[in-house]
C-alpha cells in the first residue's frame, strides 16, 4: 500500500488569469536543481506545479490527485519511472505523460512508449522545448489510450507495433504507423494536418508539412479509400464504425 509522501513540494499558478490557470502538473525528478528549475519554470506560465522527488511519492501523488499532465524522470529512487508508467495505466489513469531520460538511446525510448509514455524528452533539454512538450500533450489530451485502438475494422497495437484490417496483418512503415495511431487515438475527430506535423514528426523537423499528405496517401494505398477521410478545410479523420475497405 502507498503512503501519502512526507515532502512534496507543491506550487499554484502565480497571477490570477494566467493562460494555464487551473492546470496542474506533476514533476516526478530526484534532480533537486532540475526539478526546482522546472517548477519555476512552469508556475511562471500560471501553471500549478507540485514536485516529487522520489518514485515512490511520485507513484502515490499521481494515483491519489488528478493532475493534467506528469513529467517522469526514468531513473528515480524508489520506484523508477517506467515502473510508475506502468502502474498507472494498469490502473486505468490515463494522464498524459513526458518522460525524461539521460540516456538518450532508442532502448529507452521504446522502453518509455511502450509501458504508456506518451512523449520521450532526453537530458540535457532546454526549458522552450520542456515546455513545448507540455503544451502539445495538453492540446491532445482528453478521454481513455485504450492499450490497442480499434476503429471499425481496422486495429493498432502500439506495443508491437502492429496494424490488422479484418484482422489480417497489413505491413505498414515506422511512420505510416505513427500517423495511423495517432489518428485512431482520435478516432471520429478531425485531426489538423499540423497536429499530425507535430505529433509524428516532433520539433525537430523543418521540411514541408505536404509530408503528412505523402505518408497519408500511403495509408490509403494500403488500407483502402475509406480508412482516412480528408476534411476539406480541416484535417484528416478516421471514422469510428467506417465499414471494411
Amino acid at each position: 500500500m502507498l503512503k501519502q509522501p512526507e515532502a512534496v513540494f507543491s506550487g499554484r499558478a502565480g497571477p490570477a488569469g494566467g493562460q494555464n490557470g487551473g492546470m496542474r502538473i506533476l514533476v516526478v525528478e530526484d534532480e533537486e536543481r532540475i526539478a526546482d528549475a522546472v517548477k519555476r519554470g512552469l508556475e511562471a506560465e500560471g501553471f500549478a506545479v507540485d514536485v516529487a522527488g522520489n518514485g515512490t511519492d511520485g507513484l502515490w501523488l499521481a494515483t491519489e490527485n488528478d493532475y493534467d499532465a506528469i513529467v517522469l524522470d526514468i531513473m528515480l529512487p524508489g520506484v523508477n519511472g517506467l515502473r510508475i508508467c506502468k502502474t498507472l495505466r494498469e490502473k486505468r489513469i490515463w494522464t498524459p505523460i513526458l518522460m525524461l531520460t539521460a540516456k538518450d538511446g532508442e532502448l529507452d525510448e521504446t522502453e518509455a512508449l511502450d509501458t504508456g509514455a506518451d512523449d520521450f524528452l532526453s537530458k540535457p533539454f532546454s526549458y522552450p522545448v520542456l515546455l513545448a512538450r507540455i503544451r502539445a500533450l495538453l492540446r491532445r489530451s482528453g478521454g481513455e489510450r485504450p492499450t490497442v485502438l480499434v476503429a471499425g475494422d481496422l486495429e493498432v497495437d502500439p506495443a508491437t507495433r502492429t496494424c490488422r484490417q479484418a484482422g489480417a496483418e497489413v505491413k505498414l512503415t515506422v511512420r505510416e504507423l505513427s500517423v495511423l495511431e495517432y489518428l485512431l487515438r482520435r478516432a471520429g475527430e478531425v485531426v489538423p494536418k499540423g497536429d499530425i506535423l507535430h505529433h509524428v514528426w516532433d520539433f525537430a523537423y523543418d521540411g514541408s508539412d505536404n509530408i503528412v499528405e505523402v505518408h497519408v496517401s500511403a495509408l490509403r494505398r494500403k488500407l483502402g479509400a475509406a480508412a482516412v477521410e480528408t476534411v476539406r478545410g480541416g484535417g484528416y479523420r478516421v471514422p469510428v464504425g467506417r465499414p471494411p475497405a
